[in-house]
């Protein structure tokens, strides 16, 4: 099996910085594209930001230049650095990923979630 286990959230205020982090590990060949979604209180999960395992990125528009997603292969791990954080930013932050395991099958992970909150 595979686990993702983020961390970096908490309550910060709105102009503010945080980092998120998501550990990869269990029964990984390599990694895949790796993401961030969030879910605020009534909405639908949304995409935050993608990266493949070329480093190619792809962001949503209303994180476009204040989030920076990267990741580290030799870790197995996935970050996202958000900046100039905003109220409307205040979500449960999932990393999730796509795994080539090392029995040759990819499969499709999620993490528990990280809640960040934005105060303003």
């Amino acid at each position: 099996q595979v686990q993702l286990v983020e961390s970096g959230g908490g309550l910060v205020q709105a102009g503010g910085s945080l980092r998120l982090s998501c550990a990869a590990s269990g029964r990984i060949f390599n990694l895949k594209t790796m993401g961030w979604y969030r879910q605020a209180p009534g909405k639908q999960r949304e995409l935050v930001a993608s990266i493949t395992s070329g480093d190619y990125t792809n962001y949503a528009d209303s994180v476009k230049g204040r989030f920076t997603i990267s990741r580290d292969n030799a870790k197995n791990a996935l970050y996202l650095q958000m900046s100039s954080l905003k109220p409307e930013d205040t979500a449960v932050y999932y990393c999730n990923a796509e795994v080539f395991t090392i029995t040759r099958s990819s499969y499709n992970y999620w993490g528990q979630g990280t809640l960040v909150t934005v105060s303003s």
